[in-house]
C-alpha cells in the first residue's frame, strides 16, 4: 500500500471501507495484475487502498475517497462479466469526477447503459462516459449530427459503429464515408498507383474501424458491392444520398464551399455524422475551416445537433488525455457551437 504524500502540519487523512459483494475471481479482476488497477486509482485520486478480501480501505482526502468508492463500485460490475483494463479504469475515473459535488450523476450520467450501446455482428460497442452516450443518442435522433472534440474521444469509431449497425438493421441501404483528403502539414508530392491507392492512406482509420465490426472479408465484398463506399470528399459532388449513412471525417479540413457542397448531399432516408477537432485544421492560413462555419451557422437548426467533447473525454493512454489539457491551457480555447448541444 503507498500513502499519498500530506502537506506539512495538514491534518491526517481520512479514512473510508468499502465492501464489495463479489466473488475471489471478479475481485481479482477489478484489481488487475499485480494490483495494477488499483494503483492506477490510487495515482489518479491522491489516496491509498488496501485490501482483504473483499474489504477495500481508502486513505486521503474526503473527496478523493468519495470518488474512489464510486470507482471501485462500478468497477465491481463491470468485473463479473467483462476484463478489467486501464481503459476501463481511466474512464470509471472520469465519470467518478464528473459527479456533482451533491453526490448525485448528472441525468445523462445515470441513463440506461444498456440502450445506448451499438450492436453489430461481430461485437457490442459500449460507449464510455455520459457524452459518448450523448452522441450516440445524438446521432439515433437527428437527421444531422456533429461530433467536435480533440483526438482519442471516440468520434469517428462510434459514428461508424452507428453506420455498421443501421446497415444491418435495414434503416439504411449504403454506408458512405467521406474524408477530405488533406496532408497534415507535410507535401506528400506524387503518388504511385492508381486512384484508390493514392486516396486510401486518408481513409484508413474508417476502414480499421470497419474491419473490425465486420471482418476483413464481408468489408470487401460490400465495397465491392457498393454497398459500403468510402471516398474522398471531392468526389461528393453533383450526387445525392437517399437511404445513406453519410459520416464526413476529419471535417475541420473541409473548405467553407466543400461543407456546404457535403451537407446538401442529403438525400430522403438518410443521415449524416460529422466530427472534427477545431484544434488541428490543416487548411492553409487563409482558408476557413467550413466546420467552424458550420457550428455558428446551423447552431438551433431543427434536426441538427452538436455533441462537444472535452479532454476529459480522452479514452485513450491517460498521457493522451493530458497533452490535449496541455495544448488547451496553452493555446486560446475554442468556443463551443450555441445552440442545440447534445452533451450536457
Amino acid at each position: 500500500m503507498s500513502t499519498p504524500p500530506d502537506a506539512a502540519g495538514a491534518p491526517p487523512a481520512d479514512t473510508r471501507d468499502v465492501v464489495l459483494d463479489a466473488g475471489n475471481e471478479t475481485l481479482a479482476n477489478l484489481a488487475g495484475q499485480f494490483d495494477e488497477n488499483l494503483r492506477q486509482i490510487e495515482r489518479r485520486l491522491g489516496i491509498a487502498i488496501s485490501t482483504r478480501a473483499n474489504r477495500f480501505r481508502l486513505l486521503g482526502p474526503p473527496a478523493a475517497l468519495e470518488a474512489g468508492a464510486k470507482v471501485l463500485r462500478q468497477l465491481v460490475e463491470q468485473a463479473g462479466r467483462e476484463a478489467i483494463d486501464a481503459q476501463r479504469v481511466h474512464v470509471a475515473i472520469q465519470e467518478a469526477l464528473m459527479t456533482t459535488p451533491a453526490g448525485e450523476v448528472p441525468a445523462r450520467e445515470a441513463a440506461d447503459e444498456a440502450g445506448a450501446i451499438v450492436k453489430t455482428r461481430r461485437i457490442y460497442i459500449k460507449p464510455r462516459g455520459a457524452n459518448q452516450r450523448a452522441y450516440i443518442d445524438a446521432i439515433r435522433g437527428h437527421d444531422l449530427s456533429f461530433g467536435i472534440g480533440p483526438a482519442g474521444t471516440g468520434k469517428t469509431y462510434l459514428a461508424v459503429a452507428c453506420a455498421v449497425a443501421a446497415l444491418e438493421d435495414e434503416r439504411v441501404r449504403r454506408i458512405v464515408l467521406v474524408r477530405p483528403a488533406v496532408e497534415a502539414g507535410e507535401r506528400l508530392g506524387f503518388l504511385p498507383g492508381d486512384l484508390s491507392q493514392k486516396v486510401d492512406p486518408y481513409l484508413r482509420p474508417m476502414y480499421d474501424a470497419l474491419y473490425e465490426m465486420l471482418g476483413f472479408e464481408r468489408v470487401a465484398r460490400l465495397i465491392e458491392r457498393n454497398i459500403i463506399e468510402v471516398a474522398p470528399l471531392a468526389f461528393m459532388r453533383g450526387r445525392s444520398l437517399n437511404e445513406s449513412f453519410v459520416l464526413l471525417d476529419e471535417a475541420q479540413n473541409t473548405t467553407v464551399e466543400q461543407m456546404k457542397m457535403f451537407l446538401t448531399r442529403l438525400g430522403f432516408g438518410s443521415r449524416a455524422v460529422v466530427t472534427g477537432d477545431i484544434t488541428q485544421i490543416d487548411l492553409p492560413r487563409h482558408q476557413q475551416s467550413g466546420l467552424r462555419q458550420a457550428m455558428q451557422v446551423l447552431a438551433g437548426v431543427q434536426g441538427v445537433s452538436f455533441t462537444v467533447f472535452t479532454a476529459g473525454d480522452v479514452v485513450r493512454h491517460p498521457l493522451v488525455q493530458r497533452i490535449v489539457e496541455a495544448y488547451q491551457a496553452f493555446e486560446k480555447p475554442a468556443t463551443p457551437p450555441p445552440g442545440d448541444a447534445a452533451a450536457p
